[in-house]
C-alpha cells in the first residue's frame, strides 16, 4: 500500500468534502460538520495552501489534514501558531498509519514554513505519540469549555514554546 502525500488542489475539494463526511460519520465526539469547517477555512485568511494535504493510494484520495493559522495571546504578547483540524481518513483505511503519515508530513511542512507550534483538540490517547503535550503545561488556555486532557500543543522547533502562554484565538471561520 503505497501512500502518496501532496498538497490539496481545487480539483480535490469535492472528494475531500465527501472523505471528511465519511471519516466523521460514526464519531461520537463530532458535530458531523467538519467538512463545512474545511470549506470555510479554505476561504479565510487563516488558510495556508501548503498545509492542506491529501493522502492518495492509486490516485484515490483516502485522507486529508488541514493546519490553519491561529494565535496565542496574553496581556502583553501575541504568538503565531497553527490549529490542526481536522485530520480525516476514510473508515476502511483508519488504523493503517495514514493519519500518522499526514500528521508527521504536516509537521515537517509547517516547520519549513517557519511555524513553531501546533494546537489541537483531540483524543488524549492518540496525539501524545507524536509529541503533543497538554496545553495547561504551558499555561495555554482554550477560549471555550473543553476537557483539559483533549487540549494539546506541540513545539515544532527547539524552544518553540519558550515563553509562550495565553489564550488561543481561533480564526472566526471556526465559529461560523
Amino acid at each position: 500500500m503505497e501512500i502518496k502525500l501532496r498538497q490539496e488542489n481545487k480539483n480535490d475539494f469535492e472528494s475531500v468534502f465527501h472523505l471528511i463526511e465519511k471519516a466523521f460519520e460514526k464519531e461520537e465526539y463530532s458535530d458531523h460538520k467538519e467538512q463545512f469547517l474545511v470549506e470555510r477555512l479554505r476561504k479565510s485568511d487563516a488558510f495556508i495552501p501548503e498545509l492542506s494535504i491529501v493522502a492518495e493510494i492509486d490516485n484515490h484520495i483516502i485522507g486529508h489534514i488541514l493546519f490553519t493559522k491561529l494565535e496565542i495571546k496574553n496581556e502583553s504578547q501575541t504568538f503565531p501558531s497553527l490549529a490542526l483540524a481536522p485530520v480525516s481518513v476514510l473508515p476502511e483505511f483508519q488504523g493503517k498509519g495514514v493519519g500518522s503519515k499526514l500528521i508527521l508530513h504536516g509537521h515537517e511542512i509547517a516547520k519549513s514554513l517557519g511555524y513553531k507550534s501546533v494546537i489541537l483538540l483531540g483524543h488524549q490517547d492518540y496525539y501524545p505519540k507524536f509529541g503533543y503535550e497538554l496545553c495547561e503545561k504551558y499555561n495555554i488556555k482554550m477560549p471555550f469549555d473543553v476537557p483539559t486532557e483533549n487540549c494539546m500543543v506541540i513545539a515544532l522547533a527547539e524552544d518553540g514554546l519558550k515563553g509562550v502562554s495565553g489564550e488561543v484565538v481561533y480564526p472566526k471561520a471556526f465559529f461560523e
